[in-house]
């Protein structure tokens, strides 16, 4: 097995939880206390990529997603501890008031692109074709796709699960929670979990894409590493499980029942979900966990987002 090199960004390992709502008790895993400017699952992935981007002696990284994106946040503030500029290709519109992530990206000083829906589609090309024109002019560029979901980003939540192990036996454990944006948490879940023959389940909430393009994209990366890194395990697709239909409001919206839940939750416990990823995943944890009384079993895995939730004042003041 050949096990890639990173830096270290991520303040690990995060707490695993005993929590009590409702009159019920779960695990949840604190991904959301990786930092405070890095808060947040995509810490993990970037500690791989960018070393490999300092390695390669990027002059820019290129990276993309929402006008709200975890990652693209993330990657804006890992990049400059690295001493790398940024430019963000983001599916949205500017604002002269940026709140949340966005805020964030022009605090750093990133370069942003803003494409429509449309354009976003064909996102990797305008990226490549930005890259050339950067390339000429002698400039080297790292790009790190959708979320750092690559086969190399993915060991983040592939050495994940040998933290978990030292935290609870995971004998007594029969899932893993987690939202799933480009999909690679759960890719790297599953991965982790094969090393160790372990048939614990992989549940993915799907908050952007259709149920079976997800699947796909998940499977895909899992196996694309382990053939990449030469990992001795076998993937057991039937261990992967896709928790549909949380996100039918669309991924950069939230209903009134997901935001009056975890307001409820927040106001109970003092833990913040945001509304595009925890948010939805916790509504699917607690329909079909937690008010099955599994939550000692299953472990939800919060993957942060804080600054999301600054973007959605109006829907979390106004429930």
């Amino acid at each position: 097995m050949i096990t890639p090199n990173k830096i270290i960004l991520a303040n690990i390992p995060t707490p695993l939880q005993k929590i009590n709502f409702q009159n019920k008790s779960f695990l949840i895993k604190r991904d959301d206390l990786t930092g405070m400017e890095l808060s947040g699952n995509k810490v993990r992935k970037l500690e791989y990529l960018i070393y490999q981007a300092k390695k390669e002696k990027a002059d820019f990284i290129f990276t993309d997603g929402g006008e709200q994106s975890n990652h693209a946040r993330a990657a804006v503030i890992a990049a400059a501890q690295a001493g790398i500029k940024s430019k963000l290709f983001l599916w949205g519109k500017d604002r002269n008031n940026a709140d949340g992530n966005l805020f964030i990206d022009k605090y750093l000083g990133a370069e942003i692109s803003f494409l429509n829906k449309k354009d976003y589609a064909n996102v990797n090309n305008i990226m490549f074709e930005e890259r050339k024109k950067l390339l000429k002019k002698g400039k080297k560029v790292y790009v790190i796709p959708e979320g750092g979901s690559t086969t190399l980003g993915i060991w983040g939540y592939v050495s994940f699960i040998s933290e978990l192990q030292k935290q609870v036996n995971l004998k007594t454990v029969n899932g893993i929670l987690v939202a799933a944006g480009s999909g690679g948490t759960a890719a790297g879940l599953l991965v982790g979990l094969a090393l160790l023959k372990s048939n614990i389940k992989v549940y993915a909430v799907n908050v952007l894409y259709p149920e079976k393009v997800i699947r796909k994209k998940i499977l895909q990366l899992a196996e694309g590493c382990i053939l990449d890194y030469k990992i001795n395990c076998k993937l057991n697709e039937a261990n992967l499980e896709i928790l549909n239909g949380y996100s039918d409001e669309g991924y950069k919206k939230i209903n009134k029942d997901k935001v009056k839940l975890i307001k409820n939750f927040a106001r109970s416990t003092g833990i913040i979900l945001d509304p595009a990823y925890t948010g939805k995943a916790f509504k699917a944890y607690y329909d079909n966990i937690l008010m099955q009384n599994n939550g000692m079993k299953v472990i939800f895995l919060h993957t942060g987002g804080l600054y999301g939730v600054f973007g959605k004042r109006k829907e979390f003041l106004s429930v």
